[in-house]
């Protein structure tokens, strides 16, 4: 097959559509169940060379939770903590490695991958394919899927979910092209190798980087490289916990990141685990309810009433000076930027989410003040010389 029509472009208005390859090969997938549009393709592209690229990485199957060509979530199989397989509502299900990465890229920013696509390095099998036969996903692309997992992913959505098969071995030419308002850029295509590597020129007076805290560099490094500009990437323990999309200003992506990872958290504290959920709420409603709780929203829905909606009992308050103590307890973060950081109010920011290693290109005028806001908390940077701009 060397194109494929599909139903509309980004949106019902722009037809005709279609994807094929600009030197006439054959597409390198196929598409074993439902009709995946646009965005759909635009997202299983760029997460499944994500995921490729953290498994080369890494050595660990690893899986993305895409929307709307940006990962909401990103992870290698790394073991998890009854806590976390908790939090991610998988602690009811027999998990493999992949489905392992894939439980880690979902769970971490529940609400972002809300209707994701997801992404995975490794092929498919029965275990992946029940947890996202039970979350809201538009669709998945691996390089294959064993006879069970295709069996229950062709049954999910009345038949419609979007399966797509990639050739693993395949490679697209050196030279790519795009088409903006009738004109068409063409660019090298950024076949760059992030690894330990990039992690050498550490300039800081702390220089310790232990191998946990190097892995999830490259982890976020990574996510960047496939991740709207401007863009920022908090990682912990093999996964990322909070990704800042797309934001004109640096510092803006790096507070969105940070809440995100905050949220991430705040999930573990006591109170949250504790919360008395009424039976039968949907994990989307828990999702929404559990942002909520944490956030300082919460004193309105005690106010109003909202809260016997959900819980058998009113829970108690998580206060801010609790948020905060727990908050305090963060550390061991990595953080990734996909260009420099222009002034040193982005690491005061980061410092309040546990980071306590950072990477980017480094080249700012204020480089200085950069280095210096590291070295009042101890955090150890390197400058890898290299952005990650994504358009």
């Amino acid at each position: 097959m060397k194109e494929l029509e599909l139903k509309y472009g980004c949106n019902p208005n722009q037809k005709p559509s279609k994807i094929f390859t600009n030197d006439g090969r054959e597409l390198p997938i196929q598409v074993l169940n439902g009709r995946p549009g646009y965005i759909n393709f635009m997202d299983a592209f760029n997460s499944w060379q994500l995921v490729k690229e953290l498994k080369a990485a890494t050595g660990l199957p690893a899986a993305a939770s895409f929307k709307h060509v940006s990962p909401a979530g990103a992870a290698v199989a790394k073991p998890m903590s009854d806590t976390l397989k908790k939090i991610y509502f998988v602690d009811d299900l027999e998990l493999t490695p992949i489905a392992t990465a894939y439980a880690r890229a979902r769970g971490a920013d529940r609400m972002s991958s809300y209707g994701d696509w997801a992404a995975l390095s490794d092929v498919c099998d029965k275990e992946t394919a029940k947890l996202l036969a039970r979350e809201v996903s538009d669709g998945v692309i691996a390089p294959g899927y064993t006879d069970e997992a295709l069996e229950i992913l062709k049954a999910k959505r009345k038949g419609t979910y979007n399966v797509v098969q990639i050739d693993p071995d395949y490679v697209p030419e050196e030279i790519e092209h795009k088409d903006v308002f009738g004109i068409t850029f063409e660019q090298g295509r950024n076949n760059l190798k992030i690894d330990n590597e990039m992690l050498q020129n550490v300039v800081t007076a702390a220089k310790d980087m232990p191998e946990d805290a190097k892995m999830d560099l490259v982890i976020s490094l990574i996510t960047l490289k496939y991740t709207q500009s401007n863009s920022v990437c908090y990682a912990k323990d093999g996964q990322a916990i909070g990704i800042g999309a797309g934001q004109q200003s640096r510092v803006h992506c790096t507070r969105l990141a940070g809440n995100k990872a905050d949220n991430w958290f705040l999930r573990q504290h006591e109170k949250v685990l504790n919360l008395p959920f009424k039976t039968g709420i949907r994990r989307a409603d828990r999702d929404n309810t559990i942002d909520v709780y944490i956030s300082e929203e919460y004193d309105d829905v005690l106010r109003d009433g909202t809260w016997e909606l959900f819980f058998t009992e009113k829970p108690e308050v998580l206060t801010r000076e609790e948020k905060a103590a727990w908050l305090a307890t963060a550390k061991g973060v990595a953080l990734g930027s996909d260009a420099f950081f222009p002034f040193g109010d982005n690491i005061e920011r980061a410092h309040k989410s546990g980071v306590e290693y950072i990477a980017q290109p480094g080249g700012s005028i204020r480089d200085d003040n950069v280095i210096e806001t590291c070295d009042k908390y101890g955090i150890a940077m390197a400058f890898t010389g290299i952005r990650l701009f994504h358009h």
